[in-house]
């Protein structure tokens, strides 16, 4: 592996979950391995989890770690042949490769404006930073993406599945703010890569990139769609066909312990409680969500630890 920008980029799904369960087992079997190492971890945006966990592989696996808030020091430029005379300091092509001489990995988190597709979808922070950095580059989150979550979501999945091809259901939920699709769309790409009867429920007017759902059954039905279902992972997102708008806020969508049935309930965090869902899942034994969380760290380290084996 030489940079973790997609689950595209994991050679071997299965071995990748079943390492990473092991790694939870005994997490510092490589400490030695990331030793002399360094992980700069960049934020042109907030993060909790991401933000520890990532911290916490690394280090697990004996890296030191930089962190830096982007916007807290300046604005990179990122546009090719612009006159820079106004509030840019410094270009990425600079800026990528000096952090590239003091770093080993590069993770970056950068999320999209939801209101120019086009640009959103050229992944432009991420990708500048593929183009001109010298080192792997981790996506910790982009304006499409978030394969750290994803991969988080297949080993809680298959840690927790009795079954050999579980019902998983992705089921939108209302939410007061415009989201991005990123999480949905790595949360879909996995599904489609693991061994799992897999639909997509939300309103009319949310369905996501069709390149990214290809063939995958969607059902604007949500109560039909849980029946029988094993794990119920629950995300808001905003509307893709008109791009990052609001068209529903359907309390009707949130979900309950009724609709919830038996199935496990999943989210990756912060949820709205009684907005996205009632209290009563949250605090039941049905919900992995805690466990999700833990599971981010070991997701983290295992694509380190393939980075640096390749280094």
């Amino acid at each position: 592996m030489k940079n973790y920008t997609s689950i595209k980029d994991i050679s071997n799904l299965s071995e990748t979950i079943k390492e990473a369960i092991l790694l939870k087992m005994n997490p510092f079997e490589f400490s030695e391995l990331g030793k002399h190492k360094t992980l700069v971890m960049l934020f042109f945006n907030s993060s909790l989890r991401t933000r520890l966990s990532t911290e916490k592989a690394a280090k697990n696996l004996g890296m030191d770690v930089m962190i830096m808030n982007v916007n807290d020091a300046w604005d990179l430029e990122f546009e090719d042949g612009t006159i820079m005379n106004m509030n840019k300091s410094e270009h990425i092509k600079e800026a990528a490769q000096v952090i590239s001489q003091y770093a080993d990995v590069i993770a970056v988190r950068a999320f999209p404006t939801l209101k120019d597709k086009a640009k959103d979808e050229s992944e432009q922070i991420l990708n500048s930073f593929k183009k001109y950095a010298t080192v792997p580059i981790v996506n910790m989150e982009s304006a499409t993406a978030h394969p750290l979550q994803a991969l988080t979501d297949a080993i809680t999945i298959s840690e927790l599945t009795e079954k050999k091809r579980p019902k998983v259901v992705l089921s939108w939920a209302p939410h007061p703010k415009a989201l991005p699709q990123a999480v949905a769309n790595s949360f879909v790409e996995m599904m489609q890569n693991l061994e799992v009867d897999f639909t997509i429920t939300h309103p009319e007017g949310y369905d996501l990139n069709p390149e990214i759902t290809k063939n995958t059954t969607i059902n604007y039905n949500q109560e039909a769609t849980l029946q029988n279902a094993d794990f119920v992972y629950v995300k808001n997102w905003s509307s893709y066909n008109d791009y990052g708008e609001i068209l529903s806020e359907d309390e009707n969508w949130m979900m309950t312990k009724a609709k919830l049935d038996k199935a496990k309930f999943m989210h990756c965090l912060p949820v709205r409680r009684n907005v996205v869902v009632e209290d009563a899942v949250l605090d039941s034994n049905q919900s992995v969500v805690i466990q999700q969380a833990n599971n981010r760290t070991f997701a983290a380290q295992v694509i380190l630890k393939q980075l640096l084996e390749n280094l």
